[in-house]
């Protein structure tokens, strides 16, 4: 892992530390930090977040600052529900905690179910 992606993991560590199930895997090119077996964010090599978000918000969400539809490779879009947020968005701490409690919010929702 780049020095950033480690500084973007221990902050998201730190941030959903009282949550009961969490557990960091690797997967989608950085660390991904899952929540009750559920992916919340992957803190991607470049210092971005890739996100896991309610599908029905997806559109509203896009238009953050930052926000942009998250892509599988080169022009291949991962559809509804998964947004990356730009490294110099996220520098700001308020906005990587913001970053991280709207999946938080979404993987309640879907837990809860």
């Amino acid at each position: 892992m780049t020095p950033e992606q480690i500084a973007r993991v221990e902050k998201i560590r730190d941030l959903i530390a009282d949550e009961p199930d969490v557990r960091e895997v690797s997967m989608f090119g950085g660390r991904s930090m899952m929540v009750n077996e559920r992916m919340i964010v992957s803190a991607l090599k470049d210092g971005g977040l890739l996100v896991r978000v309610d599908a029905e918000q997806h559109d509203k969400l896009l238009e953050r600052p930052g926000a942009m539809q998250a892509e599988m490779g080169k022009g291949r879009d991962m559809g509804p529900g998964w947004i990356e947020v730009s490294a110099d968005v996220i520098a700001d701490d308020q906005q990587l905690s913001d970053s991280v409690e709207i999946p938080m919010v979404h993987n309640r929702q879907v837990t809860s179910k």
